[in-house]
């Protein structure tokens, strides 16, 4: 999967000169949570909900609404956008925009098309993502086993399931609570958990859960 076919568009941007009053009035009606800056059809920074709040005056102030208007009108986003911004392209892997997102804790990056912004991924996309891989919106019976991390033992798992009757909705494999050990966590539907817990035990070195699950 590319970032391409998940990323958000078409892409609601904010110009330099944008007061922070108008750029916090667009995000709160776009609902969305940051948006690139562009000057003259270039990307030149990025600014999220929460730089904006922090730029506008404290609502602790002593200022009157009249003098908190007047100053939300002369604060550009210019002056509190990022300029160093972390983009990616559409044929980058979905899986190293996260790992930039999580490694750089950014909320989202900004997809380029030679210098263009054609779109923009978002952590909401990754968890839209998330949800899919998992199967959370979908009925059926949820596995998660602790099993060892060897050739072999996810096709001897996937087969015996397969063989029985279950129908594979998610499958997916993660880091083990111990060394030479994977969590493989997956959903199925034709089966019952009594049956799929027969059915895996034998394979398994763990079952840490199965369970029906309902959308």
């Amino acid at each position: 999967m590319l970032v391409g076919e998940r990323m958000s568009r078409p892409v609601i941007s904010l110009s330099t000169q944008t007061t922070i009053h108008d750029a916090l009035h667009l995000m709160r009606s776009e609902h969305i949570r940051r948006a690139p800056v562009i000057s003259h059809g270039k990307l030149v920074g990025i600014v999220s909900m929460k730089d904006l709040l922090n730029a506008s005056p404290s609502q602790a102030t002593s200022l009157s609404v009249w003098e908190l208007n007047y100053l939300l009108s002369k604060l550009l986003v210019e002056a509190t956008m990022t300029k160093q911004v972390l983009t990616v392209t559409e044929d980058t892997p979905i899986e190293e925009a996260a790992r930039i997102m999580a490694d750089r804790r950014v909320g989202g990056l900004p997809v380029l098309r030679n210098s263009e912004v054609v779109g923009i991924i978002t952590e909401t996309d990754l968890f839209k993502i998330f949800l899919e891989l998992m199967g959370a919106r979908d009925a059926g019976v949820r596995a998660e086993l602790r099993v060892a991390d060897e050739p072999g033992k996810l096709a001897a798992i996937t087969q015996t399931v397969s063989s029985a009757g279950g129908n594979f909705i998610a499958l997916g494999t993660f880091a083990g609570n111990s060394a030479g050990t994977s969590t493989l966590t997956f959903k199925v539907a034709g089966l019952t958990p009594e049956e799929l817990r027969n059915l895996v035990e034998p394979l398994a070195r763990e079952v840490v859960d199965i369970r029906m699950t309902h959308p």
